[in-house]
C-alpha cells in the first residue's frame, strides 16, 4: 500500500469528498465518527442493527450481516471509501481481503485484521514469529487434545474458542478432570464466533495489573512512524471486560517501558496505519506478558478523552487520513468506569442519576445511545480528571454510584 502524506482537507457531501467507513458503529466508531467529522471528512456507518452510536453522527448508514462477504462489497463498491475501518470483530475477513487486493485501503491491514480477531493465529504471531513472552498454551479441535492441552500447560488454565470477543465463552478449568475439561470445551465451541472447534487453552496467571499500549502508526517526515501514548493501567474486577481504567499508570517506569517496547513489536508486526491496542499483563510474580492487541482504539483507552489533549480517536483519524500525529502530552491525570446494562431488552432506556454524577467537579458522561439494551451491555462511561490518578478514581466512583439504567 502507498502510504502518502494528506496535504488537503474536503468538503462533505461536494465534490470529491475524502470518505471514511466504518464496518461496525458502536460507542469506539462514534467517536472515531465525530473526529473525522471535525475535519471535514465524510463518514458512512455499516453496522447488523440500525442506529447503531455511530449512525447518530453519520452522513449516511446501512444496516447489513458484516459477516456476508458479498453484502460487505456491495456496499463497499457503492460508496467507494477512501478508508475503510472495521470497528468490530465480526466482519468478512474475506470481503476485506478481496477489496484490499483492488486497492481499498483497509485499516490496519486485511492481515491484521484476521490475525488479531483470532485467537491461535494471534498467539502464534505474537510468541512464535515476535517472540514476545506470553502465557503458557496449547491449541485442541476436540474434547481429548483440550484434555492432553490442560495437562500441558497446567491448572488452573482457561479455555478459550478460537473467534470470540469480550470473554464469550471463557472457561477457567481448576482441577485435572477430563469430564471438567471435556465439558469446558464443548461450552467454549459453542460460544465461538462462526463454526470453529478450535481452541486456545491458556495458563492461569494471578495478575498484578493489565496495561493497554495505545500504539500507532502514521506517516511523518520521512516515511512510517511508530509511536505510543503513556500506557492505560486497567483492572476488570473478575469480569472479562474492562471496569475502570486511568492514566497515566501508576507503575514503575521499567515496567511501562518493557510494556511500551511490546506495544511497537506488535504493531510494526502488524503493519498499516492507524492505532493499535496492545493489551500487557503484568503478573504477580513480575512477569510483563503480551495478552492480545486490537487493530483499532480500545474501550479502556476511553479514558484518553479526559486525559490527552490527543484522544486515542484523535490519532487514529488523523493517522488513517495520511496527517501528522505529534506525541499527545497528558493534560490531566484521569479515569474512566464503564456502565453495564443489569437488565435485558430495555428499548429507549433512561440513563438517571446524572445530576448528581456530573455535579462532581471534573466528572464528564458520555452516553453512547444504543437504543436498546441486554444484560452486561456497555451503554455509557463516566470520565474525571484530578490532580492525581486517585483523586480521579475517586470522583468517577463517586459519579457511577448516583447513575442507574432503567
Amino acid at each position: 500500500m502507498d502510504y502518502r502524506r494528506r496535504e488537503y482537507l474536503t468538503t462533505p457531501m461536494f465534490g470529491e469528498s475524502i470518505k471514511i467507513m466504518l464496518l461496525g458503529g458502536g460507542e469506539l466508531g462514534k467517536e472515531i465518527a465525530i473526529e473525522a467529522q471535525r475535519l471535514g471528512v465524510e463518514v458512512i456507518v455499516v453496522d447488523r442493527y440500525d442506529w447503531a452510536p455511530a449512525m447518530h453522527v453519520a452522513h449516511r448508514r446501512y444496516v447489513l450481516d458484516m459477516l456476508n462477504a458479498n453484502a460487505v462489497k456491495a456496499v463497499v463498491e457503492r460508496e467507494k471509501p477512501d478508508v475503510i475501518i472495521p470497528e468490530i470483530e465480526a466482519v468478512s475477513y474475506d470481503a476485506l481481503e478481496d477489496l484490499e487486493s483492488r486497492g481499498f485501503m483497509v485499516i490496519p491491514n486485511a492481515k491484521a485484521v484476521k490475525i488479531a480477531m483470532n485467537r491461535i493465529e494471534l498467539r502464534k504471531f505474537a510468541a512464535e514469529q515476535l517472540g514476545l513472552p506470553t502465557t503458557r498454551y496449547a491449541f485442541a479441535e476436540n474434547p481429548d487434545e483440550a484434555v492432553d492441552a490442560c495437562d500441558k500447560v497446567g491448572y488452573p488454565c482457561l479455555i478459550k474458542p478460537e473467534m470470540s470477543s469480550s470473554g464469550h465463552g471463557h472457561v477457567k478449568v481448576f482441577e485435572p478432570s477430563p469430564k471438567l475439561v471435556k465439558e469446558a470445551y464443548e461450552y467454549a465451541v459453542t460460544h465461538s464466533r462462526g463454526k470453529s472447534r478450535r481452541v486456545i487453552v491458556e495458563e492461569f496467571v494471578q495478575l498484578e495489573t493489565e496495561f493497554t499500549v495505545l500504539t500507532y502508526r502514521y506517516v511523518g517526515d520521512s516515511g512510517i512512524a511508530t509511536e505510543t501514548c503513556e500506557p492505560v493501567e486497567h483492572w476488570r474486577y473478575g469480569k472479562y471486560h474492562y471496569i475502570e481504567s486511568w492514566q497515566p499508570s501508576t507503575k514503575p517506569m521499567d515496567v511501562l517501558e518493557k510494556a511500551r517496547e511490546i506495544g511497537v513489536k506488535v504493531a510494526n508486526g502488524l503493519g498499516g496505519l492507524g492505532i493499535f491496542g496492545v493489551e500487557i499483563f503484568l503478573t504477580k510474580d513480575g512477569r510483563i506478558l503480551f495478552s492480545e492487541v486490537a487493530p483499532r482504539p480500545h474501550d479502556t483507552g476511553m479514558v484518553t478523552m479526559a486525559s490527552q489533549e490527543l484522544s486515542e480517536f484523535a490519532i487514529h483519524v488523523r493517522a488513517v487520513l495520511g496527517l501528522p500525529v505529534p506525541r499527545p502530552r497528558i493534560l490531566s491525570p484521569a479515569a474512566s468506569i464503564a456502565i453495564y446494562a443489569e437488565s435485558d431488552n430495555v428499548w429507549a432506556p433512561k440513563i438517571k442519576g446524572v445530576y448528581e454524577a456530573m455535579k462532581i467537579n471534573g466528572v464528564d458522561l458520555r452516553v453512547f445511545g444504543k437504543p436498546f439494551t441486554y444484560k452486561d451491555r456497555r451503554m455509557a462511561v463516566v470520565l474525571a480528571r484530578g490532580s492525581s490518578v486517585e483523586e480521579a478514581l475517586k470522583k468517577a466512583r463517586e459519579a457511577v454510584s448516583h447513575i442507574v439504567i432503567e
